[in-house]
């Protein structure tokens, strides 16, 4: 939605003009899939599509938020922000507000009008851009100066807490910490962190759409974790780590007779993945593209084959990508690198045959990676 119509619509709905414009982005993951909350190390880049919040302060005790995409206005009392936790819409926000209070933020009244580009189920975290632009809001109207790692921190703890979802902090952490042509090694555990030159030379980012919804709270990514916790629990009578991630492939080896059946398959993945990532980052600051591509295609078999994740439609969309000229590789969250692309290319893309007949298509494309950090500004 262009600003001037969001503005239009905010005053619909308000019945104000709105004053200021908040912004987080959604992301990518480059490498380093379902290890961020087992301490792994993941190399996420924030992206040009993002979360945009227009608001003004009401000078109510109530926080009032609608969607440019759900256009009813909800509305929540300040002195009741932990009664929200059940609402289809608008429970992020809520969440957000609950613990900014708790930690001892004023919160101040507002309304909040979202347009999110990032698109919602395509698990680019949208989530995490809603919550790390409504902590930037909330704290810019309380007049309070905010860190953004902590306001990260602040907002995996409402998604965790509130809504119920146990992501780990990599979402929250790139949409608040993203920088331009960079991607981020982030260390889960400890949250040290490095921004790693995105320089993709004659190649690409295609991200595509294969229409299967991703949603955490309905998906197994809880029953993921807990098989993950499983084994590390199972690895410590033994051997104690803090993490699965902090064991080498080498030590793995020499401790994974006391796993077995899936559990054993889920804790291969999150160890062999974590060295992927270290040899990823390498691979890239080398300028070894080649080498790059042919270690997110062993993510995406290892996502596939031992943690099982992907389905059908991705690694079906995955495959016939591979195939194409000037392909490096293919695979979760659909990554793929293309040399300069021809015109023609768009054709043959959206012309894919597939096993089920079904619509797929192109919701990203970059020539370069837009990343954007948040940022608060004031309309004009």
């Amino acid at each position: 939605m262009e600003q001037q119509e969001a503005q239009k619509l905010f005053a619909e709905l308000f019945k104000a003009e709105a004053t200021d414009l908040f912004t987080a982005a959604g992301r990518i993951n480059v490498i380093g899939e379902h290890v961020d909350y087992c301490g792994g190390k993941v190399f996420p880049a924030a992206l040009n599509l993002r979360c945009n919040v227009y608001g003004r302060k009401n000078g109510e005790n109530v926080i009032r938020v609608a969607a440019s995409d759900f256009k009813e206005v909800i509305t929540l009392d300040i002195d009741k922000l932990d009664s929200y936790k059940n609402l289809k819409w608008g429970n992020y926000q809520a969440g957000v507000a609950y613990y900014l209070q708790e930690s001892g933020t004023p919160i101040v009244g507002c309304d909040l009008l979202y347009d999110c580009t990032v698109p919602f189920g395509s698990g680019l975290s949208s989530s995490a851009s809603i919550e790390v632009s409504t902590a930037v809001a909330l704290s810019e109207y309380a007049g309070v100066e905010y860190d953004k790692v902590k306001l990260a921190l602040l907002s995996q703890k409402a998604e965790n807490k509130y809504a119920g979802v146990n992501c780990g902090i990599m979402d929250q952490f790139a949409s608040a910490m993203g920088k331009k042509d960079h991607a981020i090694l982030l260390d889960c555990s400890t949250l040290e962190y490095e921004y790693v030159p995105l320089q993709l030379g004659d190649y690409c980012i295609v991200v595509a759409n294969c229409n299967k919804p991703h949603n955490l709270v309905e998906s197994k990514y809880n029953v993921r974790r807990h098989e993950v916790e499983t084994a590390l629990k199972a690895i410590n009578g033994i051997k104690p780590v803090s993490c699965l991630a902090a064991l080498s492939p080498k030590e793995f080896n020499e401790v994974k007779y006391v796993l077995s059946g899936v559990v054993s398959k889920r804790a291969e993945h999150v160890v062999m993945e974590c060295q992927r990532v270290q040899d990823a980052v390498k691979a890239l600051k080398a300028g070894d593209l080649v080498e790059l591509g042919r270690l997110l295609n062993e993510s995406h078999y290892s996502l596939r084959d031992l943690y099982e994740v992907t389905g059908k439609e991705l690694d079906t969309l995955s495959a016939l990508a591979r195939k194409e000229t000037g392909m490096l590789c293919s695979g979760m969250v659909m990554v793929v690198f293309f040399e300069i692309l021809r015109a023609t290319f768009f054709a043959r893309f959206f012309t894919m045959k597939l096993p089920k007949p079904r619509r797929y298509t192109l919701f990203l494309l970059v020539r370069e990676v837009l990343m954007l950090s948040m940022k608060a500004s004031t309309i004009a």
